[in-house]
């Protein structure tokens, strides 16, 4: 943000920095740059997460992989869908407090305490979705909670979605014979932050 600061183009954070901090005064310096680690870290880090978990799901799956090459106008919006549904990227939100006592499943919670839903065993009702643990890219439900419900509904989803539509099916035409060059085995999860995905994916062709 500095560096967009004392040499202005006319990218996001330079706009930030430039025009609602120093012109504006809408923004402190430390306002702007939350803005922009938000940004960065809900706008990229999320997709880049799901688009390289998809690429994993498409190579263990290659019949799934077939379909989705086989007609992408028809399925890429379908395979987004059912890939956030599967992955449930983000695993430890939303975290709420109660605001007055209710009773869940038998269990009375009080004002005040603080719960974590938890958004992979939504994703995975067998009530909800036939099959559960099965990937099915061809799934017609899209009740799934992976950008959240409600008025709390992921800002950048849209675009995410798009992005996604367009990575999978491109990747896979350009590069017909990618494939894994590592056993899976050998691929770390980072399950201890907020965003669930591959440390790295080692691919080849």
């Amino acid at each position: 943000m500095e560096d967009k600061r004392s040499r202005p183009d006319n990218g996001l954070l330079s706009r930030l920095a430039n025009t609602h901090v120093d012109e504006k005064g809408d923004l402190t310096f430390e306002q702007a740059v939350g803005l922009g680690v938000l940004v960065i870290g809900a706008g990229h880090e999320t997709t880049a997460n799901m688009i390289a978990l998809g690429i994993l799901a498409l190579l263990r799956e290659p019949a799934q992989r077939d379909i989705l090459l086989s007609d992408p106008a028809a399925y890429a919006s379908t395979a987004v869908e059912e890939m956030m549904r599967y992955w449930s990227m983000v695993q430890t939100e939303p975290r709420r407090v109660l605001t007055e006592d209710i009773e869940v499943g038998g269990v009375l919670l009080k004002t005040g305490e603080g719960i974590i839903c938890n958004l992979p065993a939504a994703n995975r009702d067998p009530l909800v979705f036939a099959d559960p643990e099965r990937l099915d890219i061809t799934r017609s439900e899209r009740k799934h909670m992976g950008f959240g419900y409600g008025v709390h509904q992921c800002l950048g989803q849209n675009l995410s979605r798009i992005e996604m539509q367009v990575a999978w099916p491109k990747l896979f035409e350009r590069i017909p014979g990618l494939r894994l060059a590592v056993d899976e085995s050998d691929l770390h999860f980072h399950d201890d932050a907020l965003t669930y995905g591959v440390e790295t994916l080692p691919v080849t062709w």
